[in-house]
């Protein structure tokens, strides 16, 4: 009959309980057994070490340096840091996601190669163009210095360098995901009449949230973690520019191993909570 739209052909029933491959048992125990080993050796095997040897003097030895007055300033500045580079870098990984999964325009192949280059460049370096920008004699260090303006070996030069090493993941997160869902839901909403807000609020974000906030948390972790780009433009200042990283190098340099490993621990805490809250953010987006 004209007009009648051919049935597809049915699929082949798949049990849900088959198996995904048809290696041999023996072959996926090998495999699991190697991914195991590997993983206990990179990952399980030093984190182990950081809290044995952050114990190992005792516990007065352990909280004294975690409340010694260094530490306690290098976690607050660690904290202050992620807390304004995490917002701005949603922000602007909201922003480039939206204008290249939702717009045509020259030039949207060369943004993204911009939204990736801090994957590329060596954070060592990415601190280093921030020197020689606006360090003492670089190209705007003499109108900073006339105008009594800090930016490197103080708190902006810090939050320069986490923003380029870490601008990256907001994105990257939300490029794809907003390329599979398409335009359709949004030009649905435009021709009921919503404007930009509205699409955005009602329509777009509640399509992407959950891998919104999965950036946010890998962002987060990264700006709390960062050593490479921070040391460069920090000027390792005690008690000003150290953040927690740092004052774990700056321990270790001076024997204070015990003292180290507890700081380390600090970090390998907010490490622990982020990767609970992934998890669970995971579990939350498969169901």
């Amino acid at each position: 009959m004209a007009g009648t739209v051919p049935m597809a052909a049915p699929r082949p029933h798949r049990s849900a309980a088959s198996p995904a491959t048809t290696e041999a048992s023996a072959v996926k125990w090998v495999l699991v057994a190697a991914a195991g080993l590997v993983l206990f050796w990179l990952i399980a095997l030093p984190l182990i070490v950081v809290l044995t040897e952050a114990l190992k003097r005792g516990w007065d030895v352990f909280l004294a340096a975690l409340t010694d007055p260094d530490a306690a300033s290098a976690l607050r500045l660690t904290l202050l840091v992620a807390a304004i580079t995490v917002p701005l870098n949603t922000l602007f990984g909201v922003m480039a996601a939206w204008a290249v999964t939702k717009f045509r325009f020259r030039g949207k192949g060369f943004l993204i190669t911009l939204i990736d280059l801090p994957f590329a460049v060596s954070p060592v370096i990415g601190g280093l163009i921030f020197v020689l920008v606006f360090g003492s004699n670089g190209w705007f260090g003499s109108w900073l210095s006339a105008h009594d303006v800090k930016i490197v070996f103080a708190l902006p030069g810090i939050v320069l360098a986490t923003l380029f090493v870490t601008f990256p993941f907001v994105a990257r997160e939300l490029i794809p995901l907003m390329e599979d869902q398409g335009t359709q839901e949004e030009e649905a909403a435009i021709t009921l009449g919503a404007h930009g807000w509205q699409i955005f609020w009602r329509v777009t974000l509640p399509n992407i949230k959950w891998g919104l906030l999965y950036g946010i948390i890998l962002c987060n972790a990264r700006a709390m973690g960062e050593f490479g780009a921070v040391s460069v433009v920090s000027g390792h200042i005690r008690g000003e520019t150290n953040t927690l990283p740092l004052h774990v190098e700056i321990l270790y340099n001076e024997y204070q191993f015990s003292a180290s490993f507890a700081v380390a621990s600090l970090l390998l805490l907010l490490a622990l909570v982020t990767m609970i809250v992934k998890s669970w953010l995971t579990r939350k987006n498969a169901h």
